[in-house]
């Protein structure tokens, strides 16, 4: 899985390209902690790229966003597509996280 980065202010944006499945979510795992932990918890992931989001998958993000709980804040999320969406839906998930349908419009949250 190929996984594009980018700071946009304090904001990191982690793109990952592909199926988000048991065989990727511990490498997006950990660059998902790296990246929490270097923008103190500003972190949008763009799911644009994403076709599909197993259950690992799934986890990897309660866990990010939980973690962020803690402190206030919420994993942010946008481009999410229909498939994800529903899943997000059928979880009981969808409410756990801030959704965006841009990077932009995460981005703009966080002000």
């Amino acid at each position: 899985m190929q996984i594009k980065e980018q700071t946009q202010g304090a904001v990191m944006v982690l793109e990952p390209d592909g199926a988000l499945t048991v065989d990727d979510a511990e490498q997006f795992k950990g660059r998902l902690t790296e990246a929490l932990a270097e923008s103190s918890g500003r972190v949008v992931v763009d799911l644009s790229s994403v076709p599909f989001v197993d259950s690992r998958g799934l986890e990897v993000l309660v866990e990010a966003n939980d973690a962020l709980a803690d402190g206030g804040r919420s994993l942010k999320l946008c481009g999410i597509n229909e498939t994800i969406r529903e899943v997000l839906d059928l979880t009981g998930l969808a409410n756990r996280f801030d959704h965006f349908d841009d990077t932009n419009s995460a981005l703009r949250s966080f002000h």
